[in-house]
């Protein structure tokens, strides 16, 4: 009966923390601090993917993926929305 107890406690608590968006395998939080912001267009072709730094974060970033490592970018460049758009709509030929 303990056993089961037991298994079922840590059942849930795994459930739970599946649903709080908890990670076992890191509790790192990647930021970007201002001075690391990469400035520069970056072309289309060299990235390979992106995510979006934590809220928790000061400054509001995303974590561009090239062949060559990682870099800061600000989300609200120019560029980088127009990127975005690419990749919601990869049909649209829009400048």
């Amino acid at each position: 009966m303990k056993i089961s107890l037991v298994l079922l406690v840590l059942l849930l608590a795994a459930a739970w923390a599946g649903r709080q968006g908890v990670s076992f395998r890191s509790s790192k939080v990647t930021c970007c601090p201002k001075e690391k912001f990469f400035h520069h267009k970056i072309p289309e072709a060299k990235i390979l993917e992106y995510q979006y730094t934590s809220s928790s974060c000061t400054h509001k970033a995303v974590l561009v993926t090239l062949p060559g490592g990682m870099v800061c970018v600000d989300p609200g460049k120019r560029w980088f929305q127009k990127y975005l758009r690419k990749q919601k709509n990869p049909n649209s030929t829009s400048k």
